[in-house]
Order: C-alpha cells, then structure tokens, then sequence
C-alpha cells in the first residue's frame, strides 16, 4: 500500500512540476483538456491561462497545446491570439466559455454582449505543421430585433449566412446567403487581429467578420 502511494505521489508531483514549468509566471490555469490531436493515439493536453499581462480589454489569456516527449511534457503550440482577454466579453466580462476536443478537432467557445449578443465556436486541426482554422459559427443579434446565423467551413470555403429580422420595420427583410470564399489562412497564432478580417457577400451586401 505505501509503495502504491508512494508511486502515486511521484506521479503527482511530476505532473505538477511539469505544469509549472510550462505555465507563464504569475499566470492561472482557468481550463485543462486532454485528446489526441494530432491522430498519433496519444493525447496532448490543451491549458489555457490567465496571464500576469494586461491588454486593452483585461488580462491577456495563452493557450497551449503541450505534447508528451520522452516522458517529458513540451509545448507543441502556444498563442495569445487565438482566445480573447479576460473582459473582451463587455457587459457579460469574461467571453471564455470553454474548449473541447471532438474527432481530433480543437474547439474554442467564446461569447459576449448586453442587450446584443454574440457567440462564436472556432474549429482548429493540425495540419501544415500548426493548427489551422478549419471552420467557425456564430451568432449575433438581440430579441425583438434580429439574429444572424453564420457557417463558415474555411476547408471548402462555404459560408453560410441567415439574418432572421423581427424588426422589420428598422431592419428590412430576413436574408439568406451562400458564399464560397477560399484562401483564408488564419491559425491560433494570427487567429485575432486588431482589424478583423472583413467579408462582404456579394449578393445581400452583408458584412461578415473574422
């Protein structure tokens, strides 16, 4: 029985140790995830943490995807862009809503507003060497008003649109459109800019951001 403890302990300690040293001084873990990545059967682990830094909009927050190496944990990939700053939610304060790992696929939720709301998954997968964005949803808009629904699946370029109008007296009709825009390469490391990117759609002049 002690030795079993004992083993345990060690386990334990190691595991810790092993955080430590990855996690960015003075930081806060505020999410750990486990999954394989990167098809190999074995799974890495996503923390996410909030950091010591200050940003525009609070404390900044780093993700990092950490691999098993040699019975050692290292950094596969890290990036203070992919998920936004500790009040970037406005009113509702902090936007994290969580992370998970499905089929191989990293996603990251994150939402935000007062009286109008928004909400976004984005959809990451190792390819390339890194990790890609291969696909995002949202939602934006307030009851009584308007709700807009986008899809936006970045392997094929299909983008999926929907305004569904209540006000349509302020707001004009609900619209509906489907666009292919190809060639967006955006990954955790340029995933937010401070100029988002822009999509115009071609038919119901609509603005789509990323």
């Amino acid at each position: 029985m002690k030795k079993i403890l004992f083993t345990l302990s060690v386990i334990i300690s190691t595991f810790c140790f092993a955080q430590k040293e990855l996690q960015p001084a003075g930081s806060e873990i505020i999410e750990t995830v486990e999954g394989d990545l990167d098809g190999d059967k074995i799974p890495e682990r996503v923390v996410i943490y909030t950091t010591a830094d200050e940003g525009e909009l609070g404390k900044i927050r780093e993700i990092q995807i950490q691999k098993k190496s040699g019975g050692t944990w290292m950094i596969l990939s890290k990036s203070r862009n992919a998920i936004l700053e500790s009040a970037g939610g406005g009113m509702m304060g902090d936007p994290y809503q969580g992370t998970t790992i499905e089929k191989g696929i990293l996603n990251i939720t994150q939402a935000g507003g007062s009286s109008w709301k928004w909400d976004y998954t984005d959809k990451y997968r190792f390819q390339n060497g890194h990790f890609e964005l291969i696909g995002h949803s949202s939602t934006y808009g307030r009851p009584g008003d308007y709700w807009t629904d986008i899809d936006f699946n970045l392997s094929t370029g299909q983008l999926n649109y929907k305004k569904e109008v209540e006000n349509t007296a302020e707001y004009g009709k609900s619209k509906q459109e489907t666009y292919i825009k190809k060639g967006l390469k955006i990954d955790l490391q340029n995933r937010n800019q401070k100029e988002p990117r822009k999509i115009i759609l071609p038919k119901t002049k609509e603005e789509v951001y990323l």
